[in-house]
């Protein structure tokens, strides 16, 4: 289970910042929202790569039946993409390199805008 953190949007400051699981093993990221059968508006995960990379920060959607809010953060914590990911498509790659990728409930698709710097706490 990976350990719980906050995602604070220090460009706009949220009510309720999106409490997330921290995905940093080879395993947590591999397995990611696959084969859940829903996913609860304050649920998610961030995925964490080694390197700002294209490639590498890239998702797919087989095996995840809902959608999903994306945001891609490079390494200064720096959103600079996002899109929402339809459920089964093949893949996603963010237009700009980047090394966290959140995964959160579409309905939070406002709460991180392209150029908003962003904040890992811990709970």
């Amino acid at each position: 289970m990976p350990r719980p953190i906050h995602i604070q949007n220090l460009t706009h400051p949220l009510p309720t910042p999106a409490q997330v699981g921290f995905c940093d093993s080879f395993l947590c990221r591999l397995r990611g929202l696959m084969f859940r059968s829903s996913l609860g508006h304050d649920e998610g995960l961030l995925l964490v790569e080694g390197r700002d990379s294209r490639l590498d920060s890239s998702i797919h959607m087989f095996f995840v039946p809902f959608d999903l809010a994306v945001f891609w953060i490079d390494s200064s914590l720096t959103v600079v993409d996002k899109v929402i990911a339809k459920s089964w498509k093949p893949a996603y790659l963010s237009k700009v390199p980047a090394r966290y990728i959140l995964e959160i409930h579409p309905d939070r698709w406002e709460d991180y805008q392209i150029g908003d710097k962003v904040e890992f706490k811990n709970n």
